[in-house]
């Protein structure tokens, strides 16, 4: 079974070189620290900056270089910084090749809901209505189960939905799931994790793949 920084050493596995990629708030933040050392990509923050680097130790820290979920980042040789309305529209017009997200939920036929709980206070839904519009490809990094151990990947979002359609793959601590028109298929299994133990924590439409393997960290 992953922890967080394995779900985030997977996904960081799914970069290209030449990429464009902005990492959304919680687990995906982790993928700046093992972007692979043989390619180039570039990471991107709706606040306004591009060129992001990994996080920063203790007495490196310059509280004025902050990603969009305030966290304290670094910056690469060669980084801008700019306002969120050219931000935005990289976004919008499909500059951002790759986005990973977190969630709350996510539905077997690619629903993600991310941004709200009813009932509980958030400041809004920040930029995941125009990333999960205009994304040419969206990864999730969520945890399988919620803190009762019921499954997050589900037949039918129960929470706000943030966008309809638009997965393409999800990475838990259980596995690496892509999304097709027959629900979530299983590709990869996490390490000390059965498919029966899987099965037995996904709500939603869950087929195996004939070739799915144990995944390799």
């Amino acid at each position: 079974m992953l922890d967080k920084f394995g779900i985030a050493k997977r996904i960081a596995k799914e970069l290209k070189d030449g990429y464009y990629v902005n990492l959304g708030i919680g687990i995906p933040t982790l993928v700046a620290n093992y972007v692979p050392t043989d390619i180039e990509v570039i990471l991107q923050s709706e606040n306004g900056l591009l060129g992001i680097g990994p996080f920063p130790f203790e007495e490196d820290v310059n509280a004025d270089l902050i990603n969009a979920g305030k966290q304290t980042v670094t910056t690469k040789k060669g980084s801008s910084f700019f306002d969120s309305a050219m931000s935005f529209g990289m976004i919008r017009s499909g500059r951002v090749d790759l986005t990973v997200l977190g969630a709350m939920e996510v539905a077997d036929n690619g629903d993600i809901a991310n941004w709200k709980i009813p009932g509980k206070m958030v400041k809004g839904m920040g930029g995941a209505m125009d990333l999960v519009a205009s994304a040419k490809n969206i990864i999730v990094a969520m945890q399988h189960v919620n803190k009762a151990g019921e499954s997050k990947l589900l037949s039918k979002c129960t929470l706000p939905i943030t966008g309809l359609g638009c997965v393409k793959k999800v990475v838990t601590e259980l596995g690496v799931f892509e999304i097709t028109d027959e629900g979530f298929v299983l590709i990869e299994y996490a390490p000390g994790v059965t498919i029966d133990y899987i099965k037995s924590k996904t709500e939603g439409r869950l087929t195996i793949a004939n070739n799915v393997f144990e995944m390799s960290i």
